[in-house]
C-alpha cells in the first residue's frame, strides 16, 4: 500500500544526549523541527510564541532530562523604560549608524565574527567556524530575516545583529561586535536598538532567546525589564 504525505504535516524529533554547552556536568537534548514550505514564516511565528528558537532552517527547544534552566524570554516593548545605565550606553553609541541589509555574508562581517569568537568564546564550537559555516549561519534562513550592521562615522563596522521579524516582534538570533570596543557595551546597545526599532514598528516584543539560570553569559538578559518568560501556561512576567 502506497503511503501519501499528509498536507501541512509537521514532524518533531529529539536529538541525542550531548554535553551541555552552558552548564557543567549536565546533558543537553533538544526537540527540533524543520522550517520548510510556503508557510515557514507562519510556522516560525507559532513556534517562537511557544518558546522555540531558530538556527539555520530549524527551530528547537530544550528538552533536557532533569533540567529546566533554559527559559525563553522576551522584552515587553511598550513598558520598557531605559534607566541611567542604559541611557549612558545609548549616548556612547549615538555616533553609530544602523543599516538593515539582506542576510548575505561578507568578508568584513566574517573578520569581525572571527575576532569576536576568539576573544569571547575561544575554544567554543563557533570559534572553529570557517567562512562557509558563517555564510550558512547568515544566509540559511527560510523566514523573514535581515542583518543589521552598525557602523562608525568612518564607515567601519562596529557590530552586527542577525534578526528575524515575527508577527509580534523582532527576534535577536545572533549578534557580535568588535571586541576592542568594550567600553561601548555594544551587546547591550544592540538590544536597546531592537527595542526602539520594535517600538517604531508597533511590534510588542523583542525575543532574546534563552535566559539560563546559573550561566553568567546569559545573565545580561534579565536587565531588560519588564521581561516575560515562557511557562506551561504561556508567557508570564519574569521576577
Amino acid at each position: 500500500m502506497k503511503h501519501q504525505a499528509l498536507p501541512g504535516a509537521r514532524f518533531f524529533f529529539s536529538t541525542a544526549p550531548l554535553p551541555c554547552p552552558y552548564l557543567p556536568d549536565r546533558t543537553e537534548r533538544r526537540v527540533v523541527t524543520e522550517l520548510v514550505g510556503r508557510d515557514a514564516n507562519e510556522f516560525h511565528d507559532q513556534l517562537s510564541m511557544a518558546g522555540f528558537r531558530r538556527s539555520h532552517g530549524i527551530c528547537y527547544v530544550p528538552a533536557c532530562p532533569g533540567c529546566n534552566a533554559c527559559v525563553a524570554v522576551r522584552v515587553v516593548v511598550d513598558e520598557f523604560k531605559p534607566g541611567k545605565s542604559f541611557k549612558r550606553i545609548l549616548n556612547k553609541n549615538n555616533d553609530l549608524t544602523a543599516e538593515t541589509v539582506e542576510p548575505i555574508a561578507t568578508n568584513e562581517q566574517f573578520a569581525m565574527f572571527t575576532d569576536y569568537q576568539r576573544s569571547r568564546h575561544g575554544g567554543g564550537d563557533m570559534s572553529r567556524m570557517d567562512y562557509l559555516d558563517y555564510q550558512a549561519l547568515i544566509e540559511d534562513t527560510p523566514v523573514d530575516t535581515n542583518v543589521v550592521e552598525f557602523r562608525r562615522p568612518s564607515g567601519t563596522l562596529a557590530a552586527v545583529c542577525l534578526v528575524d521579524r515575527l508577527g509580534d516582534g523582532l527576534s535577536a538570533v545572533y549578534s557580535f561586535f568588535d571586541p576592542d570596543e568594550v567600553e561601548r557595551s555594544l551587546g547591550t546597545y544592540m538590544v536597546l536598538w531592537l527595542i526602539d526599532e520594535s517600538y517604531g514598528q508597533e511590534l510588542p516584543y523583542v525575543y532574546l532567546g534563552f535566559w539560563i539560570d546559573g550561566c553568567s553569559n546569559m545573565a545580561y538578559k534579565s536587565r531588560f525589564k519588564p521581561l516575560e518568560r515562557i511557562t506551561p501556561d504561556g508567557w508570564k512576567p519574569m521576577d
